[in-house]
């Protein structure tokens, strides 16, 4: 049974469980018309289909002060983890989020929202907001799907990188 608790300095290098690899299957193509936004999802040919892994971050605990962790267990094995940062405004940010890709498909991301919309409200906030890569629509997905919903698009992030041509996608969800 996974069990989502906070990690603490015991625990710290549950911190840095391993990215792993996701499927670029298409893309996010948001829109916003009439005060709202709406979003199609363009899929790719199967022999477009790339699979992609981001770097390991390397997260350092105690240079992460403002920050929660929260860790989805197996055991005593990390096989999750949401981290949770102070925001600007009203929503608290949610920098990282991931599942074990053994472990996808269990409800753990849910789970780990679920907590972290606790945490957000004890700190007095109104909801969570992260963003995810328009060519990421597994991610973008799973936020919809989640309870989150589209709140703004950041198409400079990327200018002046490798990954040119790609944006970001905000995603908000309140706190019930």
């Amino acid at each position: 049974m996974i069990e989502i608790r906070r990690i603490d300095a015991q625990h710290k290098s549950d911190i840095n469980i391993p990215n792993e690899p996701f499927h670029m299957f298409g893309r996010i193509i948001p829109s916003f018309n009439n005060g709202h936004w709406s979003y199609e999802l363009e899929r790719y040919a199967s022999e477009n289909v790339t699979e992609m892994t981001f770097p390991d971050e390397g997260y350092n605990y105690e240079d992460m002060k403002d920050s929660v962790f929260l860790g989805a267990y197996d055991g005593e094995k990390c096989v999750g983890l949401a981290i949770l940062q102070p925001g600007f405004f009203k929503y608290m940010y949610l920098y990282d989020l991931k599942v074990n890709k053994k472990y996808r498909g269990q409800h753990i991301g849910q789970a780990l929202i679920a907590n972290a919309k606790e945490i957000a409200a004890q700190h007095g906030y109104y909801g969570l907001y992260t963003q995810g890569q328009d060519n990421n629509p597994g991610a973008c997905l799973f936020y919809l799907n989640s309870g989150f919903y589209i709140g703004g698009l950041d198409t400079n992030v990327y200018r002046h990188t490798k990954q040119e041509g790609k944006a970001d996608i905000l995603f908000y969800c309140e706190i019930d």
